[in-house]
């Protein structure tokens, strides 16, 4: 789904910086407050969908933060458990 909002990028290549920088600049208009009820309301809306796809992509890049550590952990704990160089020296005595 390319659905594209207010004439913006599609939703799915929308980085989080210009999802940020939107978000960031739709609150200021709010909050500046010379809109009228409808343009406020249709701007809460979007800066609703820009809140929610800011979430998305910060949950989809813990998520693979979460993995990396996962991952480098389990080879972490193969390089500790495996024999060192100086430990096997020191078991092999001619």
């Amino acid at each position: 789904m390319t659905s594209k909002k207010n004439g913006g990028e599609p939703e799915e290549q929308l980085t989080f910086e210009a999802a940020y920088t939107r978000l960031e600049e739709t609150v200021q208009a709010l909050e500046a407050g010379e809109l009228t009820l409808d343009e406020a309301t249709g701007l809460y809306a979007e800066g609703a969908r820009l809140a929610r796809v800011c979430n998305e992509l910060l949950s989809a890049a813990e998520l693979r933060i979460t993995r990396l550590q996962t991952s480098l952990g389990e080879q972490m704990r193969f390089i500790s458990d495996a024999p060192s160089v100086q430990d096997e020296e020191e078991e092999y005595e001619p």
